[in-house]
């Protein structure tokens, strides 16, 4: 028996489908195509006429993309896509600040042959649910239907055609857009670029498949779960991230009502070219060929938490592709597409392949900033230089030789230990360019084993401890390393993960350890074995490009989710020599560093780097006493620490001996950043270390040193009414322009400088030789804070907000995500939290917003001090005491058991979710303590 090629599920009106969410029923048009195997009929979403009917016919829109579902959904998984084509038409599609104009595009997306409301093929029913489905589409017919639907509707089109693809139709879009045999044969097009979303071109018969298509593929079940049943349909739509809703997941089913429908699901399935005799695998294999030889550039956008198609196969994507952009969402899964806003990304790529990423450069009324800057060095530079010194390099007090004195060791030993480890690591078989996830706490070890990688050519990824297991674990993965070293923790972490890369310990474990934690060698193992040896490059392996990635530095997650943060061999050239004039440093200084990223660039500025015993992931942990014993160890004439470290340092002070307190008084240079510092705090340190120049620079992990404010210019402006925490001004090799922020707390396309950037509320946006080369897999954020300029600089747009004051200092207000947006006019939550502040009842505040864009009450959520006072709507006598100490109208008080903030700074707070619970509270629904 034979089921109707044409079954009746097909819609007698397209009209029928206007019911489904977010889809518009002008966009579905009936198509028959002169396939391979006769003319069939295929379901088209193409929002053409819709253009055509808002006066821009086919010939004049910006671009077409092409975009093609996978199984088992259908075209409705692009209504999204759809719709912003017609919002850019309108003009109604925003890409961001400094994008421009949206590009107008015409999206025509196919239900695959036997999918979605496209024609049935015949199928011959089975006597049990153990037979796989004996007529299916296979892949070459797939890519060959495309061309022919293409040929159909896209006649001599000359428009830029761009395809897009998930799961097997990434396949094949990818298989069609990269075939030109097929093409030159058929429709004749030429693709101006590809864009995927999870799927995969090529899978080793060695490897094993992913768990739920191992299941859906064993003999008996096939058939059961993909046509028998809707399981297979069902288990797709549970792995939303956030849940699908029952509607969406309704408009998914509405083609796959009944068995006589769901025989594409099942024909999909059994098309997997899992094994060497299957016959869609030469299929697979030419796509994958092909794909390796084009230079056609391509997007990928990628939801890592994807059970099917996990990462080795974007690792393999990213191997073939010769020009490719990628995003990586790290908490976004399979349906991508439903996950996330994946418009954005999509169409600002297609705009920048068109027209270019250049924009106006800031009108320069008076530069701040050069960009002069020394010759390059590399960071091994003082290890060679100083290769015969017996001074002291690296003093490390968290660790303790055999006469219980701190570990210490000279330039000498330095420069041999990092020059035996790169050999050992040459010999092990790294090469420039691999990734080195680097699981080591900071001192003296991964001191020695970072610069061994740097001076191989290896890119050292770090993620700090701060981020806890789960973040340091996403973190990881979205760098994937070809090699981690680590100490015992960092090893069992990984192998407990199944993190990526060949594992190296930094010592020598016992046989049972070295097995378990699949160990390939050990750090100090290479030490010993090439000890005098000095590493020199070669032909085969020659010494980094200045212009080469050096470092992935993972932010703290403090202001968002964690980012990799890449850096150039040139970049951190450039940030040393920064360091070097910043801290005045000179043969024979010595830094005591309680903030890892200066630690380690200790031996990269000449100077003594001393490691204080503290964590360095949990900064109040910093003692008075320990401060001062370091000091001592390593004659420290320079201190960085965080604000949170010298609040405690503060606070233990009572702690030190006479001997402590004079060597503290030797301390000449202090700085202090990550965060806000008091000027009350400063005064409180200078009193332990009173010949000290008192800086607090601005920076991030994105550019350490922006700007510089000392303690004499804090006292200075004290009484100045700007509003927020004053940074001091840009340093001279760093210009800082403003995209003033409008109504609805926008950032300009436009930049500023000069006099018309002062008093402006304004997303900060920096130039400098030694900010960011970008992020790491993040297309998407580094399109909305890179600006590449008509002038030629790089300018990094920083998501911090504030104003210039009349004397050309900086002042900081907040984040661009944390803007309150009342009836009378955009504000920056930093100004009004530091006038309540001072409240002595108040441990800490925060302002937010609740409510509209545009017209939002202005609610500040306190910590008491006092205990008692439970979280909801504040006593009137703290309520009027807040409203007093500000002149910004605050709609009303709450209280919360805690403000959150982060681990690392210990200062940053977490205005969104207070924001949610403020809303949730002011609504009636939610009184309780902060989750």
């Amino acid at each position: 028996m034979l089921i109707s090629p044409k079954p009746a599920h097909l819609p007698q009106s397209i009209v029928d489908l206007e019911q489904l969410p977010g889809w518009d029923s002008r966009w579905s048009r009936l198509i028959d195509v002169d396939t391979i195997d006769g003319t069939r009929q295929f379901h088209v979403l193409d929002n053409g006429p819709v253009l055509a009917e808002l006066g821009i016919p086919a010939e004049d829109v910006d671009a077409i993309i092409v975009a093609v579902h996978g199984n088992p959904t259908w075209s409705y998984m692009w209504r999204r896509v759809a719709q912003a084509g017609i919002d850019a038409a309108q003009g109604n599609l925003d890409l961001g600040p400094g994008a421009g104009r949206a590009p107008v595009v015409r999206v025509i997306a196919p239900d695959q042959l036997d999918m979605g409301f496209s024609e049935r093929l015949a199928h011959e029913t089975w006597p049990t649910v153990g037979l796989t489905p004996i007529t299916y589409r296979t892949l070459e017919e797939r890519i060959a239907d495309l061309d022919a639907l293409l040929a159909t509707l896209l006649t001599d089109s000359d428009v830029p055609l761009y395809t897009l693809g998930h799961d097997w139709g990434g396949v094949v879009s990818l298989g069609w857009a990269t075939d030109h045999k097929r093409r030159s044969a058929g429709s004749g097009l030429q693709p101006a670029g590809m864009i995927a979303l999870n799927t995969a071109v090529w899978h080793d018969e060695d490897d094993p498949i992913p768990a739920p298509l191992q299941a859906a593929l064993a003999g008996p079940l096939l058939a059961g779960s993909t046509i028998a049943t809707s399981a297979f349909l069902d288990t797709t739509l549970v792995l939303g991230q956030p849940a699908l809703s029952d509607t969406v997941k309704t408009a998914y089913k509405a083609p796959y009502q009944n068995r006589n429908q769901r025989g594409g699901i099942g024909g999909f399935v059994a098309d997997i070219p899992a094994s060497r005799g299957h016959r869609s695998r030469t299929a697979l294999r030419s796509v994958a060929q092909n794909l390796a030889a084009t230079q056609t550039p391509a997007l990928l956008l990628w939801g890592a938490k994807d059970p099917v198609f996990v990462d080795r196969y974007q690792h393999d994507l990213l191997s073939r592709i010769s020009h490719v952009d990628i995003h990586r969402y790290d908490t976004a899964g399979h349906l991508l597409a439903e996950d996330r806003d994946i418009v954005e990304p999509i169409f600002g790529w297609i705009q920048q392949q068109l027209w270019g990423n250049n924009r106006p450069a800031p009108a320069e009324a008076a530069p701040r900033g050069s960009h002069a800057v020394g010759e390059y060095t590399p960071l091994w530079n003082f290890l060679d230089q100083w290769a015969t010194s017996d001074e002291k390099a690296m003093v490390d007090m968290t660790v303790t030789d055999r006469h219980g004195d701190p570990f210490a060791v000279s330039w000498r030993q330095l420069s041999s230990i990092v020059n035996a480890m790169a050999v050992g690591l040459r010999e092990a078989g790294m090469r420039p360019g691999d990734r080195v996830s680097m699981l080591v706490e900071p001192g003296r070890d991964l001191t020695a084993a970072l610069y061994a990688v740097l001076r191989v050519g290896g890119v050292a990824v770090v993620a700090d401890a701060g981020l806890g297991l789960e973040g340091m674990t996403r973190a990881i993965k979205s760098a994937a390393p070809q090699w981690i070293i680590g100490e015992t923790p960092g090893l069992t972490l990984a192998r407990a993960a199944n993190l990526p890369g060949k594992r190296i310990s930094m010592r020598s474990l016992d046989p049972v350890a070295h097995r378990l934690l699949g160990l390939t060698g050990s750090m100090y193992r290479f030490a010993t074995r090439y000890a005098g040896q000095r590493f020199t490059a070669t032909l085969a392996h020659p010494d980094p490009d200045p212009q080469a990635d050096a470092a992935v530095l993972f932010t703290s997650g403090s202001t968002g989710p964690a980012k990799g943060v890449r850096y150039t061999h040139q970049k951190l050239s450039a940030l040393t020599q920064r360091l070097q004039t910043t801290l005045k440093v000179k043969p024979g200084s010595s830094l005591l560093a309680g903030f890892a990223p200066f630690a380690l660039l200790g031996p990269a500025i000449g100077a003594t780097s001393v490691t204080p015993k503290m964590s360095v992931t949990k900064p109040a942990t910093l003692t008075a006493t320990a401060l001062a014993d370091a000091a001592i160890a390593g004659d420290a004439t320079m201190v960085f620490a965080s604000p949170a470290a010298l609040r405690n340092v503060v606070d233990t002070a009572h702690e030190l001996n006479g001997i402590q307190r004079v060597a503290l008084q030797r301390v000449s240079m202090l700085l202090s950043a990550g965060a806000p510092v008091p000027v009350t705090l400063m005064d409180e340190v200078l009193e332990l270390v009173p010949d000290a120049e008192f800086h607090s620079p601005y920076g991030m992990t994105e550019s350490l040193l922006i700007s510089d404010i000392d303690h004499h210019t804090q006292h200075d402006i004290a009484t100045q009414p700007d509003r927020g925490v004053c940074v001091g001004k840009p340093l001279d090799v760093v210009r800082v322009a403003m995209a003033p922020l409008d109504f609805y707390g926008r950032a300009s396309d436009d930049l500023v400088e000069g006099e018309a950037a002062v008093g402006k509320l304004s997303e900060i946006v920096i130039s400098t030789p030694h900010m960011l080369a970008g992020y790491d897999k993040l297309y998407n954020t580094n399109r909305q804070t890179r600006v590449d300029s008509l002038d030629g600089l790089q300018w990094h747009r920083t998501g911090d907000i504030g104003h210039f004051d009349a004397e050309g200092r900086l002042w900081i207000e907040g984040r661009t995500h944390h803007i309150v947006t009342p009836p009378t006019g955009v504000l920056g939550p930093g100004g009004p939290e530091d006038d309540i502040q001072r409240l002595p009842e108040l441990n800490r505040v925060a302002i937010v917003g609740v409510g509209p864009v545009g017209t939002q009450a202005i609610v500040a959520v306190v910590e008491p001090h006092d205990s008692d006072i439970k979280p909801g709507l504040a006593p009137t006598e703290l309520t009027d005491a807040v409203r007093a100490a500000t002149d910004v109208d605050i709609a009303a008080v709450l209280v919360t058991d805690h403000v959150p903030v982060d681990i690392r700074h210990n200062s940053k707070i977490n205005r969104p979710v207070l924001a949610q619970w403020a809303a949730q509270v002011l609504a009636g629904e939610k009184v309780s303590a902060l989750a």
